[in-house]
């Protein structure tokens, strides 16, 4: 990775549609979810990007607003070739413009949806909003609280499951430095004080742990997936993928009288 005032030479490039709501909304569609994303874009070569990518996945473009002012949103990736692993700069742009009536005008569809998945790169307000209303209407809520953002406690009292990694759990319980960072079970235990139902955290190579009351936890262990090329967008796929699974465990297991878990 460069310094500050450094130039140096890259292997590689690539551009691509992404963003955490984006990613994870294309990770239920390819597991053939029903997928309404609620985003905005710029009118622009990007946004133009976007909407023909989303068609090409089979998603709703009826939410996917524009706004002619602004760019559509960006984030630059820097990936080390010797780590795998990345920094990320983002640009909201037009979906930083996005505006709690613009979510109100989609509440039929949040409603009558299985599951509302949303994440923290869109303002705050709007998102709420979103929360607010799929609790209202006794929509389980999945929040991916990234990036790492202060959420009031009365907000994530609204939420069913919240799936953090690691510095997102420590930004979350207000980083407190008593807490060893490897000490998953006590960061789980002590996710669950800030209001949320339940805890999904994930720990990339390690596991992921599942919490839904203090010293009740599931570990569920990874697995291979072969050479890992790199990590962008890991967090976005499990969160997709949760989100189209879970309600399908519930049913199952509301149909055999069995704890969800």
């Amino acid at each position: 990775m460069p310094k500050w005032g450094e130039t140096i030479l890259g292997e590689a490039f690539k551009m691509g549609p992404g963003g955490k709501g984006s990613n994870q909304a294309v990770a239920a569609a390819r597991l053939d979810a029903d997928v309404r994303l609620i985003t905005k874009l710029g009118r622009d070569a990007f946004g133009d990007m976007a909407r023909k990518f989303y068609q090409e996945q089979g998603m709703s473009l009826d939410h996917v607003l524009e706004d002619a002012e602004e760019s559509s949103g960006t984030a630059t990736i820097l990936v080390d070739h010797a780590t795998s692993e990345n920094t990320i700069v983002v640009v909201p742009g037009a979906c930083g413009k996005l505006t709690i009536a613009e979510v109100e005008a989609t509440r039929d569809e949040i409603t009558s949806a299985d599951i509302f998945l949303t994440q923290l790169e869109l303002p705050i307000p709007p998102t709420i909003c979103g929360i607010e209303i799929a609790h209202e209407a006794g929509v389980p809520v999945i929040l991916n609280p990234a990036p790492a953002l202060p959420i009031p406690s009365k907000v994530l009292a609204k939420v069913d499951y919240l799936t953090p990694n690691e510095s997102e759990a420590l930004g979350l319980i207000g980083g407190d430095t008593s807490i060893d960072p490897q000490d998953f079970d006590t960061l789980a235990d002590r996710l669950l004080q800030t209001g949320a139902k339940n805890v999904v955290l994930t720990l990339g190579e390690k596991r992921s742990v599942y919490q839904k009351r203090p010293h009740s936890r599931i570990r569920s262990p990874p697995f291979s997936v072969g050479r890992v090329v790199e990590t962008t967008g890991a967090g976005d796929a499990f969160a997709g993928g949760f989100a189209v699974l879970w309600p399908k465990v519930n049913r199952w297991s509301k149909r055999r009288g069995t704890d969800a878990r």
